[in-house]
């Protein structure tokens, strides 16, 4: 997902500390997931917020 959203990680992390990523989900083994359809949702949003 951060290739193809072109972000380091880092900023990744900034955004899920200040709420501004989209719902993870966690996997036993600790690793982060995002739904596809959780992030096209996110995605659609911020396209219609800098509309």
């Amino acid at each position: 997902m951060l290739k193809e959203l072109r972000i380091p990680r880092s900023t990744w992390y900034l955004w899920r500390q200040t709420g501004r990523a989209p719902r993870v989900y966690k996997l036993p083994n600790g690793e982060l997931r995002v739904r596809r359809s959780v992030l096209e949702a996110w995605l659609s949003d911020l396209e219609s917020e800098a509309a």
